[in-house]
């Protein structure tokens, strides 16, 4: 009898088999297998907040696959994540197949590569019952805060909407930096620049801006004052005083945690949190590179330890030495100290094997694939590499009674730069990096000219994905787990909304946050949040029963939801709509942004006097090559950005090429970019039929490259095909049976009705006829409908052009037989 290994996904299953050899059998159980049911609390909160599991629908065939193997096995390792949800789902596969501790034990691989899968295997443990309790506690803390405190929304704001602990904290962070903005109040300043030449060397400029004075930095509040330094300092020579040359280290950055892996991917990569994870964990699964096999590329991407092994230091030391030379090298391995209250249950995010360098194995990966190994893969090569070294030069320059100040610095070793460099989210370089000219104390110079500028203060900036990901990890909100399913979360109820990379609250976020700061301390308080996830901490090591934890919350929340409604008995919270500058055609009043089951649209105030609504569009400020109106930016229904014509469907131009303001050299129409899936080369073309005006932005790939992107891209799109046929013809399947169940209920001697047409947009509800939909319809539908879709559409074609061609056949046969006549 072979040995079982349950893993979660078919990818790792493939790949932890070809590491195990023959004598063990590798299944997937596709995430978890039991969990609360939907339509109830199943929580007995009165019975020690007992929960009640029960198998997840849908997923009977792979429990009875399983079931089959284990029946088939002598042993079963539970091989899930090594985190809290791995361990309990490996706690509830124990608990659904009746497992024993002397047929099964626990497994775990902080990345999956042949050595370390084999020390797992050889290493077997029983089940982190503390770990599972953890996640249990968390899971019924969601579900009590959800089943109970959502259908009070409903009551009180809006039906449908919903709230959990660590989304409502997140949501409020936005709404608080939206009220900081709005109550900043400007302050003025002035800024004077002076440009001047080069004391020896003429043709050499430099800027020096002013500074202060003998005794100091001075502001400069007003034009006024601005004006009188630089009536004082015109015409008058900038001498050379102080000069400061100095020696500037800089150390590099940690290796990537969850949060800071995040952070970067959305800042250079502009990757949401969500996709990055999802690439990670394909990447951390393994991924078939030709000579190589199958290969994980990274460790464990959910963890909040800045640790490495002595063995992953070790090998970037020789790979150091061996690419950069031994002066890239610090000495010793870079020790990086994890913050307190991090779990660190595993080694920061790293690659398995430094040697596998991206750019080898570039031709294995997705370009997403790619681009975030190189950034994992680059960040810690650098994390062991030496110092960066600067040399520096400030030097102040007088002129009347006043300073003014230049600074630079030049790279004298590039150390960790020579292979990376930490982004940030304020998008300003370091000041002074400019290479400036000789001086000597006593250099005189003439500026060519002085300039003042006006400036005001700024407010805070909004938050990213990013740096809201920051905040929450500065503030101890969530864990490495957790951050993009709750940034997802918000987004996707339409509590915040994303403009560029900008988050800003809806007027539905602001008015249900502010409900639950007013009502409900123990859901949307900072500290309250931070202290519960140091509490979940506690329960994972041993510290806390996860009982009383949920005690402890559940008194203060039921109180609380007793108090809001006696509160606001016979109250409802009224969620402003935004009011847009668009004015309706038919009433004249400014419509407002309503929500609806294909997202925002614009809606007149006046329903149900007036019932004119119309899609949300921005004006490019070009114009559409077909009819010359207005090229509009448009989202579909799955958030894809588009452009059409302003005048659709009169008029049915639409395109995926951003619009440029630029017009064409032949023809005058406006220009759009465009560029290339699979050559990523970028070019301006015009989309007038018959001009054909193209021209080269930003050159791309290799032709054979660019025929292997296409290649992979157009597999990629096959298996998609594959699944989502798989599925309809599952489901199709499933109803089929259903149907047939529920037929065999009926009365035998009576026929079955015959079965009305699915009602689907292209079908009439009345006679099952096909009608065409116009593009924003087809826009609007799902990846499967769209599929079934043109399936349909080119069946209806084809008996269009069956029937035209047999009354051609007909009408040509009439007429042979007149002529015969």
């Amino acid at each position: 009898m072979s040995k079982l290994v349950i893993v979660e996904s078919p990818a790792k299953a493939k790949t932890i088999g070809k590491y195990l050899g023959s004598g063990y059998v590798v299944k997937a159980s596709m995430g978890h297998l039991r969990d609360l049911p939907k339509k109830k609390m199943s929580v007995d909160i009165e019975h020690g907040f007992k929960p009640e599991y029960v198998p997840i629908e849908g997923k009977d065939k792979i429990i009875a696959e399983l079931k089959k193997e284990i029946r088939k096995s002598d042993f079963v390792y539970l091989a899930t994540d090594p985190d809290r949800e791995g361990e309990a789902i490996s706690w509830h596969i124990k608990e659904l197949f009746e497992l024993s501790d002397s047929d099964s034990k626990r497994v775990t691989f902080n990345e999956i590569t042949r050595p370390a899968v084999k020390y797992g295997i050889e290493h077997p443990r029983d089940i982190d019952i503390d770990l599972v309790n953890a996640q249990q506690a968390r899971r019924i803390l969601d579900r009590v805060v959800g089943y109970e405190l959502s259908p009070f929304l409903w009551r009180k704001v809006k039906r449908g909407l919903s709230a959990g602990r660590v989304q409502s904290v997140a949501t409020r962070l936005v709404v608080d930096r939206e009220n900081e903005i709005r109550a900043f109040v400007p302050e003025e300043y002035w800024t004077i620049e002076a440009t001047l030449s080069a004391p020896r060397d003429g043709e050499q400029t430099f800027t020096a801006r002013f500074f202060g004075d003998a005794d100091g930095k001075i502001e400069l509040k007003s034009e006024e004052q601005a004006g009188a330094v630089v009536a004082a300092v015109s015409g008058k020579p900038f001498i050379v005083g102080e000069i400061k040359k100095g020696k500037k280290k800089r150390s590099p950055a940690p290796p990537f945690i969850t949060s800071t892996l995040q952070q970067e991917a959305s800042r250079k990569l502009n990757m949401t949190p969500r996709r990055t994870m999802s690439v990670a964990q394909e990447l951390y699964e393994g991924i078939e590179l030709g000579e190589h096999g199958l290969t994980g590329l990274i460790t464990y991407m959910r963890t909040d330890s800045l640790r490495l092994s002595d063995e992953a230091t070790r090998a970037a030391a020789g790979f150091i030495r061996g690419r950069y030379g031994e002066e890239y090298y610090p000495g010793r391995p870079r020790v990086f100290k994890t913050k307190s209250g991090a779990q660190d249950a595993h080694e920061a995010i790293r690659p398995s094997d430094v040697k596998l360098i991206p750019e080898e194995i570039r031709r294995y990966l997705t370009p997403d694939q790619f681009k975030l190994y190189r950034l994992i893969w680059s960040r810690f090569v650098a994390c062991q590499m030496a110092d960066a070294i600067f040399d520096t030069l400030s030097v102040d320059l007088h002129a009347d009674r006043y300073v003014f100040r230049t600074s630079g610095h030049t790279i004298a070793f590039p150390g960790f730069l020579t292979v990376y460099e930490e982004g940030r989210d304020d998008d300003k370089g370091e000041e002074g990096s400019r290479l400036l000219p000789h001086f000597e104390q006593g250099d005189s110079m003439l500026p060519s000219s002085i300039d003042s500028a006006q400036h005001f203060t700024q407010p805070p900036a909004r938050y990213t994905e990013a740096s809201l990901i920051r905040a929450m990890e500065e503030r101890g909100i969530g864990r490495p787990s957790t951050y993009a399913p709750t940034i997802s979360t918000i987004l996707d109820r339409d509590y915040v909304t994303k403009e560029n990379k900008a988050l800003r609250p809806t007027p539905l976020g602001e008015g249900v946050t502010g409900l639950l700061v007013d009502k409900f301390k123990s859901v949307a308080d900072y500290e309250f949040t931070a202290n519960m996830e140091h509490e979940l901490d506690e329960v994972e090591a041993g510290k806390l029963d996860y009982v009383q934890l949920l005690e402890n919350f559940y008194g203060g929340f039921e109180g609380a939801l007793r108090q809001a409604e006696v509160d606001l008995e016979g109250q409802r919270v009224k969620i402003q709509d935004e009011v847009t500058d668009v004015i309706c055609d038919k009433c004249g009043r400014n419509m407002v942004i309503k929500s609806g089951r294909f997202g925002k649209f614009l809606a007149c105030p006046g329903f149900p006097e007036c019932t004119n609504t119309k899609p949300i569009t921005e004006d490019t400020g070009a114009a559409c090559p077909v009819c010359g109106a207005k090229v509009v930016k448009k989202k579909s229904a799955r958030g894809y950005v588009y452009y059409s014509c302003d005048k659709f469907p009169a008029c049915q131009f639409m395109t995926w090429d951003r619009p440029l303001k630029t017009k064409c050299p032949t023809c005058d129409s406006s220009l759009f970019r465009h560029t290339d899936r699979d050559s990523k080369e970028v070019t301006d073309v015009c989309l007038r039929e018959g001009c054909g005006y193209r021209e080269i932005v930003k050159e791309g790939l290799p032709p054979e490259e660019a025929e292997k992107n296409r290649l992979r891209r157009e597999a990629r799109a096959a298996k998609a095909a594959e699944r989502a046929a798989a599925k309809e013809k599952e489901e199709s399947a499933a109803e089929a049976e259903k149907t047939k169940k529920s037929t065999a209920k009926k009365s035998t001697a009576k026929k079955s009705a015959a079965k009305k047409p699915a009602q689907v947009p292209w079908l009439t509800k009345t006679t099952g006829r096909f009608k065409k939909l116009n593009d924003e319809a087809v826009q609007a539908l799902t990846k499967t409908q769209q599929t079934r879709y043109a399936k349909a559409l080119a069946k209806h074609e084809a008996e269009k052009a069956a029937e035209k061609a047999a009354k051609k056949s007909a009408a040509r046969g009439r007429g042979k037989e007149n002529a015969d006549v």
